[in-house]
């Protein structure tokens, strides 16, 4: 007994002694090699900051292929922009267009704005038409966000005391002023009808054709009135008819004005017919088919560019083309320029934070656009708005002048 007791005893102990030098410290592991500080992969560039641009214009209704025209028009804008590169106080930055629908109606037009009001666009461009522009400025501009229109020529949209309206094209003003000048001292007009759509665009425009027309010494004979939806206007041009004008001026869009011309037509109605930029669209001849005779059709563009700026717009009509396989319709260039002027007040205010660029926005000057050079006035209307005449001879839509 005493022996086993003895050799468990040395057995513990030789076990314990071992179970100490199993708890001691290991021997320690030699540690994985490091690289040098400059030698380590630097974390990834954050991502580009996105820029929101909403876009408004009627992509749906009788004036859809304006509406799309002007998209066309902004989406090649951002594309290039994006394709350049675009850095704003140092970041690079990606530019998003955001468009929406507001099928030429007001209501809808006061919708969508808010919609890209509450998804804090940077800037608008838009809307086409003025009875959706002059309703939605309001919003941008309880926003504080600039607006810029490519196509609304209504006066009162820059006329709110709104510091985020800004205009492209020559308001209605010029454009009836001007044609109601050359209908009685170039084509001679003696007897003179005028019809207009009752939205904002088309009586306003028709109010300023019928003053100038009566300054200038001419007499209206009819004031008639439709929709801008409207297809049958025989009663309207029946009235006309029997005060047997020389011109007939439309206030409204080629949707409406191309159907017109035929029922002129079909009635024995052999006056010119005269309107402003809403008829100046190749979509109105193929409206009107073969109801259009030569030089029948006078029109105005707000807008217009001449000499070497020709050029440029000759250029921008070829890649337009290119890119959406559709020719420019009207208003496109005009949106293309109001894309790239915001973008570049942007950048020179090293900000995209509308408070922070508006101001650089308003001092714009002489800005080389397509459309010509650009700058604001006080109300935010382009200085010295060009218009350009033209005519319809053998189915083509041809220029007669550009005047300033």
């Amino acid at each position: 007994m005493q022996f086993k007791t003895t050799s468990t005893l040395t057995m513990t102990v030789v076990a314990a002694a071992t179970l100490l030098a199993a708890c001691g410290k290991a021997p320690e592991a030699t540690p994985p090699a490091t690289q040098p500080a400059s030698a380590q992969t630097p974390p990834p560039p954050p991502p580009p900051a996105v820029v929101k641009i909403g876009h408004i214009a009627p992509m749906s209704g009788a004036i859809a292929h304006l509406g799309k025209d002007n998209e066309n028009g902004a989406r090649m804008a951002i594309d290039e922009l994006n394709a350049a590169g675009v850095t704003i106080d140092g970041k690079k930055v990606t530019l998003e267009l955001m468009a929406e629908d507001d099928a030429a109606d007001p209501k809808q037009g006061t919708t969508v704005a808010q919609k890209l009001v509450d998804a804090k666009v940077a800037g608008i461009v838009g809307h086409l038409n003025s009875g959706t522009t002059i309703p939605a400025s309001k919003l941008y501009s309880d926003a504080g966000i600039p607006q810029i229109s490519p196509s609304a020529t209504n006066p009162k949209y820059t006329r709110q005391g709104f510091k985020t309206a800004f205009r492209v094209v020559a308001d209605d003003t010029q454009l009836g002023g001007a044609l109601g000048k050359y209908a009685v001292g170039t084509l001679k007009g003696k007897a003179i009808a005028v019809i207009d759509d009752r939205t904002a665009y088309g009586q306003g425009v028709a109010e300023e054709f019928t003053k100038s027309v009566e300054a200038a010494g001419g007499k209206v004979v009819a004031k008639e009135f439709t929709t801008d939806k409207a297809t049958d206007f025989n009663s309207i041009l029946t009235t006309i008819k029997g005060k047997k004008p020389d011109i007939v001026f439309f206030g409204g869009m080629d949707a409406v004005g191309g159907p017109m011309l035929k029922q002129m037509k079909s009635l024995g109605i052999k006056a010119k017919f005269m309107g402003g930029d809403g008829i100046c669209t190749t979509e109105l001849i193929k409206l009107a088919g073969d109801s259009i005779a030569d030089e029948q059709v006078f029109c105005a563009e707000a807008g217009g560019v001449e000499g070497e700026a020709k050029a440029g717009m000759d250029e921008f009509k070829t890649k337009f083309k290119a890119k959406f396989n559709d020719d420019v319709k009207l208003y496109a260039p005009y949106v293309y320029d109001s894309v790239k002027i915001m973008v570049d007040s942007m950048v020179k205010a090293n900000s995209s934070d509308p408070a922070k660029y508006l101001p650089v926005l308003a001092a714009t000057t002489d800005y080389k656009g397509v459309t010509g050079p650009i700058s604001f006035d006080e109300k935010g209307d382009i200085k010295n708005g060009a218009l350009t005449l033209k005519t319809v001879r053998a189915g083509q839509l041809e220029t007669l002048a550009v005047i300033r």
